[in-house]
């Protein structure tokens, strides 16, 4: 990144902590389930040690932030921004950031979903794959690019008058492991089926940035 790239405003990406269902890998999209202690002092820590004053997010630079509605990544935002009531004064709950919503695959693994398919006469030529195929009876790619590009045309919106630093503009966006993911191919302007080697563990934050070049050429198109 170049000294000029670096005055740009960021995204932080910060996904929920553990839950008994990501111990496992079962898909959890709708299904409201708490953080389990693990994951409350997975979240806990990842706010002691990277929010606050001076630290990596700090709340002087954060204009906004979308959370998904779910309890486990509420309760996520609550703890990594325990105590900070600017955060709180600014955030916004919204189902464009939630799970992918699973269906028929809500609570399983993936060795589960697709010997289910394999038994309907599904995927005789390749194996499911949730990027290029979705879900029965929730959500398809298309309908997961739908809400996460109009949350970051909102984002972009928001963010690009101040590419030099006039004014802080980070946003944070506290959600799932899967979405975020989805989140990130979105922003680099990827169809949720390229492939993109990118993992946030439970309690994780990632951050995504603007490139000045890619702003000029998205000015000139």
């Amino acid at each position: 990144m170049s000294d000029l790239d670096a005055t740009t405003p960021r995204v932080f990406l910060v996904r929920h902590g553990e839950t008994e269902w990501t111990k496992n890998g079962r898909y959890t999209g709708v299904t409201d389930l708490e953080l389990s202690h693990a994951g409350v002092n997975q979240v806990t820590a990842t706010g002691t040690q990277l929010v606050g004053a001076g630290k990596l997010i700090d709340s002087a630079n954060i204009a906004r932030t979308w959370v998904s509605p779910r309890k486990r990544a509420q309760q996520t935002c609550q703890l990594v921004f325990s105590g900070d009531d600017d955060i709180a004064n600014r955030l916004i709950v919204t189902e464009d950031i939630a799970e992918w919503d699973y269906g028929n695959y809500e609570g399983l693994v993936v060795g589960e979903i697709r010997a289910r398919r394999k038994e309907k006469g599904l995927d005789g030529e390749r194996e499911w794959n949730i990027w290029r195929d979705g879900c029965e009876g929730g959500e398809s790619a298309d309908q997961v690019t739908e809400r996460l590009d109009r949350l970051i045309a909102q984002i972009r919106k928001m963010q690009a008058p101040y590419m030099n630093g006039e004014k802080p503009a980070d946003v944070v966006v506290v959600a799932h492991g899967l979405i975020l993911r989805c989140f990130a191919k979105r922003w680099l302007n990827y169809s949720l089926d390229n492939p993109l080697p990118m993992m946030l563990a439970p309690g994780a934050i990632g951050i995504l940035r603007w490139v000045i070049a890619f702003l000029l050429q998205s000015r000139i198109d």
